[in-house]
């Protein structure tokens, strides 16, 4: 087992370097081109209510004037000293403490007692077992922004699979598809739906029954394909794609589940800590007073639950807080790549060309259906998917400019969270350019070819039923 732990680790933080070196050149050649673009584009400005929306037909447009170069190298810093100080401070504070406590999590073995506690009781209920094993890993994405730690328990899902008379390309269906489909299908996900309602100034709940009824549909869907799966192997086990790699396999694994004394203790412990959680995200959502400091709120209790729960099943308490601290730190490129997101958006600022990008968007938008708008704003975010994975990165880039755009369109801003959750999260699970992809494949030992055969037909049809939920959405003036 530390074998492969030190492997993972290994790889992790190899696969991680990439995509930030990758993320961190995109996004700046985008602050570089937002500064040449105010050597060209003519100043203008709106006037804005009280609560941040354009006014409608106060457009003023001014001459054209670059803005220096020093402050397009200082414009990451310079952050913390402009309008967006305050949601990048909360923000990157908040995304410490997450990678924090789910470091501590992941290392505790927290997340794992659950499914192993799932497994030994429903035992002899195969079909069971994998629902339960979806639902928890979809719930966990779509609450509380799990993916990449989810997907870490990867091989022990491929055995649990194996184990029960199927194959592992179900064990990458419930893990992986799981994972990303509720971080996609997301409710209260703190990584989009909780900065994004930050930016745009609304409760995270608003909105959450529709949410609510998406994640239910996603789940339904999944579920049926991995049944159908399973059928299908079940009755021809040749079938399967990866029907010789099986055979070696069950050779050589084995369950590594322990059903001992500390193994309860984790589960019990916890099991108390997101009852806890749940509890205090229904507060937020009942409790209008305090649902705009959720992102604040979470983020302690998150903190405090998390190290109690630490040193509750951990015998080294000083295991704890370096746990807690190597997690944040490895956070940090995420924290630089929020800066430089924000930055363009200083920069669009500082040069005073914002408001004539905003209101040629409003003009070439204007008179044009709301269906065609939301769906021009969809392709721009599974454009921008491709290059950009991380998913606060790619909110603190464009929200800002997006959300007065489709408030003077009369687009909601509970309809453009919805649209962007659902561009931003399914596509990893198709995109060669996503490394958590890539890393799963290559620990089952499954091609991308193979991949892209079994899951293609799925794919198509959660793109067909993302665009019905949100034309469903525009309709009913959600």
């Amino acid at each position: 087992m530390s074998n492969v732990e030190n492997t993972k680790e290994k790889t992790q933080s190899a696969i991680g370097l990439k995509s930030f070196l990758v993320i961190t050149a995109m996004l700046s050649a985008i602050l570089i081109l937002a500064g040449v673009l105010s050597y060209f584009i003519p100043q203008g400005s709106f006037e804005y209510t009280e609560d941040g929306k354009i006014i409608a037909g106060t457009y003023q447009q001014g001459g054209i004037k670059g803005i220096a170069v020093w402050r397009i190298i200082t414009a990451p810093f310079r952050v913390f000293g402009g309008s967006d100080a305050l949601n990048v401070i909360m923000i990157s504070l908040f995304l410490l403490v997450m990678a924090g406590v789910f470091n501590v999590m992941e290392k505790t073995n927290g997340v794992k007692a659950l499914i192993e506690k799932c497994v030994t009781k429903f035992s002899g209920k195969k079909r069971l077992v994998l629902c339960i094993t979806i639902f928890i890993f979809m719930l966990f994405g779509s609450f509380f922004g799990m993916f990449e730690e989810l997907c870490t328990l990867l091989p022990i899902i491929i055995v649990l699979c194996l184990s029960l008379g199927y194959d592992t390309m179900t064990g990458l269906g419930v893990c992986m598809l799981s994972a990303c489909f509720g971080f996609s299908a997301a409710i209260t996900n703190p990584f989009s739906v909780g900065i994004a309602s930050q930016i745009a100034g609304v409760p995270v709940f608003t909105g959450v029954w529709l949410r609510l009824i998406f994640f239910a549909i996603i789940f339904i869907v999944l579920v049926t394909f991995i049944f159908i799966h399973t059928k299908k192997i079940t009755l021809n086990p040749e079938t399967s794609l990866t029907f010789d790699i099986d055979k070696q396999k069950l050779k050589t694994l084995s369950v590594t589940f322990s059903n001992n004394e500390n193994s309860e203790k984790v589960f019990k412990t916890y099991a108390i800590f997101f009852s806890i959680q749940l509890v205090v995200l229904v507060l937020l959502a009942s409790i209008r007073a305090i649902s705009g400091f959720a992102i604040p709120i979470l983020a302690l209790t998150f903190l405090v639950g998390g190290i109690v729960c630490g040193l509750i099943v951990n015998k080294n308490k000083k295991q704890i807080f370096v746990w807690l601290g190597k997690g944040a730190v490895s956070m940090l490129p995420a924290v630089f790549m929020i800066m430089l997101a924000t930055s363009v958006k200083l920069v669009l600022e500082e040069s005073n060309i914002i408001g004539t990008l905003m209101n040629s968007a409003i003009n070439y938008l204007s008179g044009k259906n709301k269906f065609l708008c939301v769906l021009l704003i969809y392709f721009i975010i599974l454009f921008l998917q491709i290059f950009i994975g991380s998913a606060s990165a790619k909110i603190m880039l464009i929200m800002p400019i997006i959300m007065p755009v489709c408030s003077a369109l009369g687009i909601s801003p509970a309809t453009v969270i919805l649209t962007y959750c659902i561009a931003d999260g399914f596509t990893d699970m198709i995109l060669p350019t996503n490394p958590v992809l890539l890393i799963g494949l290559s620990m089952a030992n499954v091609s991308y070819g193979k991949w892209i055969k079994w899951t293609w037909i799925l794919q198509l049809l959660i793109f067909l039923l993302t665009i019905l939920i949100l034309f469903f959405a525009v309709g009913i003036g959600y």
